[in-house]
């Protein structure tokens, strides 16, 4: 298994309670998309199965690693090591502002390299064919000498990108990966992501605004609601019913379900499936 989550729960240092009774585990290779209203704990849930967070209740493993509940927390080595074979794609992306788009696509190795290496790479380039290649995935090859303050969010955006798949990592965590991209870019990045993790047998979980995109892109969707399960399906079993109830307001009244369309005028054509109106992946 890539990991496997039991009854994890996480709650945060001002007692709000982020996740709860949380059970999800995933094989390796597998694609995985989280939908839900904001604040469901999409979020949350990427950072407790990238370590970032360990959880306050339940028992985890990631690749094969077990990690106890804090505070019994593993040693720094521990999850350094196993830090390095986790990508995360952020929102927005941590990227130095000051520093070239090279440096910070190579950091996407800094964790698997020598600190001699890493601190050459620094002041020189390690590998910057290796860089132009993952730059060139995401459109941006032009961008790899530029100074990270002279791109757009949505540049940035594929830089961080670029930089999860120079590195390689066993276990991709994308969280909302498209938000500052347009409609038809969308697509073609999250294709991107969904294709690289099937080539290499990397797991990928991540968490989508776009229904429609999260159901035509992924074979299993995992429903988030007030930090729980809600439903996990084949994307092909998701139900409207299910969806409605998933987005509903909290006095129960139903909510315009989020689509790539609603994101911008320029949305791929969307095609009616029996679930709900999903984007062709392929």
């Amino acid at each position: 298994m890539s990991f496997v989550l039991d009854d994890v729960g996480l709650t945060h240092t001002n007692g709000f309670v982020a996740l709860s009774g949380i059970g999800l585990s995933a094989a390796q290779g597998e694609s995985i998309a989280l939908i839900g209203p904001s604040g469901a704990g999409k979020t949350s849930l990427l950072t407790v199965i990238g370590t970032a967070h360990l959880p306050s209740s339940g028992r985890m493993q990631v690749l094969g690693q077990a990690l106890p509940s804090a505070p019994a927390s593993p040693t720094a080595r521990q999850l350094k090591a196993l830090r390095s074979l986790i990508g995360t794609v952020h929102q927005c992306a941590p990227i130095a502002l000051r520093q070239r788009v090279v440096t910070a696509v190579l950091a996407g190795r800094l964790g698997q390299w020598p600190l001699w290496k890493a601190l050459a790479s620094l002041a020189y380039p390690q590998d910057i064919a290796g860089a132009r290649e993952a730059l060139a995935r995401v459109q941006l090859e032009d961008k790899l000498f530029a100074r990270c303050d002279q791109l757009s969010g949505g540049q940035l955006q594929r830089v961080g990108i670029a930089r999860v798949l120079y590195q390689q990592a066993r276990l991709i965590l994308a969280d909302e990966p498209v938000s500052a991209l347009d409609p038809a870019l969308s697509l073609a990045t999250v294709q991107l992501l969904v294709q690289e993790a099937a080539a290499r047998q990397a797991t990928l979980v991540a968490s989508l605004h776009a229904v429609d995109l999260a159901l035509g892109c992924f074979a299993r969707i995992v429903g988030i609601r007030d930090g729980r399960i809600a439903f996990d399906l084949p994307a092909a079993q998701v139900s409207q019913a299910q969806l409605q109830a998933l987005y509903a307001h909290a006095d129960g009244s139903a909510a315009a379900l989020p689509t790539l369309g609603s994101m911008g005028s320029a949305a791929p054509q969307l095609v009616p499936a029996p679930a709900a109106e999903v984007i062709t992946c392929r």
